[in-house]
Parts: structure tokens; C-alpha cells; sequence
């Protein structure tokens, strides 16, 4: 396994520079008073396809391209929006993309992919789509584009924290959400390599992931040593994070964070809506995981002095289904604070 660097993502940054969005990092005054810290939020809910996911699959196939193995099929297995991703990418580079996908996926990610020109197979069990994806992948003529384990995915993932803390270099911790543990691993890589925030405390920016408790293969493998893993897609409203596993490959860099906090199906419902509320975003469960993770951490932090924290919004594809579940309960009613 290479070793990958903040050189690496930055190599990343330029390859897709122009292609996807930069998105920007947006605050809320309000959720500040109410925690008495700062909170930034990356909105990659605003990228291309809707999601982060777009950064790394367009990296790995130019990157692909470069090497001259780019093929005129890309295959790949995905909840939503990685699929979305690389049917997008397929074709903007011109070639064809076939998805498979696990049958209770989102509708409104199952039809963008499609409406992207890619072909969607739908298999009962996740870890079939899976398989069936690999086995294609492996055919001459065409190629396995997977959601995180590869080390161009996990650069392409990493350039959402380089954008961000380029652009607010005061940010002490970031938190994202993680399934197989991509944009986790690449957030590692970048903002472990840009250095300390420049505050007084000197000390290193801290990485922690937010990971649904009903899919917690990730926090119970740094836990235990070793992969843990679902036998199916995990019951979860984050679609985002139904995945099975790590990979090997993303376990390493996930054991360079400072943790991943496991979050209540409640939790994610109540970041989900405060956000919208107070951003004024659409935001998907996934998304929110970041935040409801934020919240554990400053909740343990002293009131003084101010923290600093980036949030990686990292999708807004929500189909009507999973908003009425999100919004079962109301949870305006209980404002946000760390003292709770």
C-alpha cells in the first residue's frame, strides 16, 4: 500500500480544479451563540451530483487517463451517491458506466445515476451488488471505479479539507461522516499535513469521524484491532453509511484520527433538522453525521477559550421517503447546546 501525502491530494486538487465545484464554507451566528464555539460547514451538499463523492471519482478516472488504463466501461457498487459520481464522470470523460446498487438504495439517487446515462443494476443484498461489480470490473475492456478503496479515491476525497482549510486556516478539528471510510482517510491526509492552526495552542488539528451507532463496523474495528464487518447493508437512515467494512487500506488512515463518535438514529434526525433550519441547505442524514459528532466533542471542550471546527456537509440527495422519516419528530423544539 502507498503511503500518501498532503502532496498527493494536492495533485488531486489540480487534476479536478475547474471540473467540480469549490464549494463554499458557510456559518451560522445563531448555532454559535447557542454552543460558544465556531462552526464552519464545507458544503460539498452544493457540489457536482450533489455530494463529495463526485471529487474522488472523477480524480481516480483522469488519474486512470493519465496512465493510459482508463477503459471504455467503469464499473462500480454504491448506495447512492457514488454512483451518481461516476456516472457523471463516465460521462463527462466519454465512457460508458455500469452501477450496481443494493435494492433499497435511494430512488432519487438511483434515478440521477441513470439520468446520467449510466446503466443501474439492482441486487437484494448489498454485499451481491458488491461482488457482482467486482467480478465485471475484473472483465478486459473494463474497470472497477470502487467508493473508497483506492488510493486516488481517498486523494480526490482529501481535496474538500485542503479547499477548506486553505480558505480558513484557523480550523483546530474537523469532523466527517464515515462509511468506508474515504472521506475520512483523505480529511486525515489533508489536514494533518497542512500544520497546526495558527492559534496560540499550537497543537495539531485533530480529525474525528461521526459514524451511525446502527453502523458502527468503523468504530468497533479501531476498537477491536482488526475489519469488523456487516453481513448486509446495516438499518441505518444514512444511506450514505450502510456500507459493510473498511478496507485495509482505509482502516490504516481511519487509525490516524483522533476517533470516531458514534451517533443515535435520533441524533442525526436532530442535526438534520437544525441544520436545515439553521443553514437553510438541503441536507441529507449523511451529512449531518459530522455535526451530531461535533457536538459530542464541544460538549466535552472547557467554554474558553473558543474552539474552532470544520463540518464536511457531504451530500444533499434526500428522497421524500427519508425527509419523512428524518422529520417524524420535531425536534426544533430543544435547541442546541453543549451543556445538555
Amino acid at each position: 500500500m502507498t503511503a500518501l501525502g498532503i502532496d498527493d491530494v494536492a495533485a488531486a486538487a489540480a487534476r479536478i480544479a475547474g471540473r467540480v465545484m469549490h464549494t463554499p464554507v458557510v456559518a451560522s451566528r445563531t448555532l454559535d451563540e447557542m454552543l460558544g464555539h465556531s462552526l464552519l460547514f464545507k458544503c460539498e451538499n452544493l457540489q457536482r451530483i450533489g455530494a463529495f463523492k463526485a471529487r474522488g471519482a472523477l480524480n481516480t478516472m483522469l488519474w486512470m487517463r493519465e496512465q493510459g488504463t482508463l477503459p471504455a466501461s467503469v464499473v462500480a457498487f454504491s448506495s447512492g451517491n457514488h454512483a451518481q459520481a461516476v456516472a457523471w464522470a463516465a460521462r463527462d470523460l466519454g465512457v460508458r458506466a455500469t452501477i450496481f446498487m443494493h435494492a433499497q438504495s435511494s430512488a432519487v439517487k438511483r434515478a440521477a445515476t441513470e439520468s446520467y446515462g449510466a446503466r443501474v443494476i439492482l441486487r437484494d443484498r448489498r454485499a451481491d451488488a458488491e461482488r457482482e461489480a467486482e467480478e465485471m470490473g475484473a472483465e478486459p475492456g473494463f474497470a472497477l471505479i470502487p467508493p473508497y478503496d483506492h488510493d486516488q479515491i481517498i486523494c480526490g476525497q482529501g481535496t474538500s479539507a485542503l479547499e477548506a482549510l486553505g480558505d480558513h486556516p484557523e480550523v483546530e478539528a474537523v469532523f466527517v461522516p464515515v462509511g468506508g471510510g474515504g472521506l475520512l482517510s483523505g480529511t486525515v491526509i489533508a489536514t494533518q499535513g497542512s500544520g497546526p492552526a495558527p492559534n496560540k495552542r499550537g497543537a495539531p488539528r485533530q480529525v474525528f469521524g461521526g459514524e451511525p451507532l446502527l453502523a458502527n463496523d468503523a468504530a468497533r474495528s479501531l476498537r477491536e484491532g482488526r475489519i469488523v464487518s456487516f453481513d448486509d447493508a446495516p438499518p441505518t437512515m444514512a444511506d450514505g453509511a450502510r456500507t459493510l467494512s473498511l478496507s485495509a487500506r482505509t482502516l490504516h488512515y481511519a487509525k490516524r484520527s483522533d476517533g470516531i463518535l458514534e451517533i443515535a438514529e435520533d441524533a442525526m434526525a436532530y442535526w438534520t433538522q437544525w441544520l436545515v433550519h439553521l443553514l437553510k441547505l438541503q441536507i441529507e442524514p449523511t451529512g449531518a453525521l459530522g455535526m451530531a459528532a461535533a457536538a459530542q466533542w464541544l460538549a466535552q471542550q472547557p467554554a474558553a477559550p473558543r474552539r474552532t471546527a470544520l463540518v464536511i456537509l457531504s451530500g444533499g440527495n434526500a428522497d421524500a421517503a427519508m425527509m419523512r422519516r428524518v422529520w417524524e419528530t420535531d425536534h426544533l423544539t430543544r435547541s442546541p447546546s453543549t451543556k445538555r
